[in-house]
């Protein structure tokens, strides 16, 4: 939803806009196109890899940006040492990327054979092997429902600790055969359009990542970073994100400290849909600062 974030955030050249989620570059260049001359943009992201391409693809907007590797929890952090007291917009694009999805060496898809990584900063300590391989039982279970709402949660947790104890489930095609066929058979792909190991590859990756966890407090750092007018826009792409994003913004809202503009989540333009099938179950909630 390019074109729909870029109008929200009201963008004019001299304008200072944080992409809180910079990946590879694409809105933060789109975003730089309009407010150059005169404005900044603050790029942050928390996978080093992503923010290297993400800075070679801005190069001729070197003069106008701030490159940041490091978490959106520590937004405030990252302003104070900039010497940035208030800013006009801020983009957080939740999930995954394609970039990084696409590198088997990450571990992040099913789809492909590679180590059970799933760490969006390879300088983080805990991966996803570390949680497949001694989470007990119950608390895998618990982590596949609450992050993934996978059905057969139970089943799986109770099939994947027998498997370990074979051998270490150590790479990412090893979790979804394991996944596989601990649903039924009745279930695994006739009943459902996504692969058997979906909700729990996304439930280890939230996991990994604390991507839940820090959302609320990113959302309020953002929020009350913004200038008198400043918008922030959020795109998520499941309903645990979404939700929490909800709640956010209704208690920024009841505190008056932000407007709402989009009392239900934007969704994305069929022709979007048609020409990326995987942004149709992306949201994008919008706050103006008051």
């Amino acid at each position: 939803m390019l074109e729909e974030v870029l109008d929200y955030l009201n963008l004019s050249p001299g304008k200072v806009i944080v992409d809180a989620t910079a990946g590879t570059g694409g809105h933060s260049q789109a975003i730089l196109e309009r407010i150059t001359p005169g404005g900044r943009l603050i790029a942050i992201d928390r996978d080093e890899e992503s923010l290297k391409v993400c800075r070679d693809r801005l190069k001729d907007f070197e003069a106008s940006c701030d490159f940041i590797h490091g978490n959106f929890a520590d937004l405030d952090v990252f302003l104070k040492r900039l010497g940035t007291k208030k800013i006009d917009g801020i983009l957080f694009d939740l999930g995954i990327s394609s970039f990084q999805m696409e590198d088997a060496d990450r571990g992040f898809s099913f789809q492909k054979e590679g180590p059970l990584d799933m760490r969006m900063d390879r300088a983080a300590r805990i991966s996803a092997y570390d949680l497949v391989n001694n989470l007990n039982e119950e608390e895998i279970s618990a982590l596949l429902w609450n992050f993934g709402q996978e059905r057969w949660h139970n089943r799986i947790a109770h099939h994947l600790v027998q498997e370990r104890e074979k051998e270490p489930v150590s790479t990412t095609r090893q979790l979804a055969d394991i996944v596989a066929r601990s649903v039924p058979y009745r279930y695994r792909y006739r009943h459902q359009r996504i692969h058997p190991a979906t909700r729990t590859f996304q439930a280890v990756r939230i996991a990994v990542n604390a991507e839940i966890e820090i959302l609320d407090a990113a959302v309020r750092k953002g929020a009350l970073s913004l200038k008198k007018g400043g918008r922030i826009c959020v795109i998520s792409f499941h309903s645990l994100e979404d939700r929490a994003i909800k709640f956010a913004f209704r208690k920024l809202s009841s505190e008056e400290a932000v407007d709402i503009i989009t009392a239900k989540p934007q969704v994305p333009r069929w022709l979007e849909v048609k020409d990326n099938a995987k942004s149709r179950s992306s949201k994008l909630r919008v706050a103006e600062r008051l």
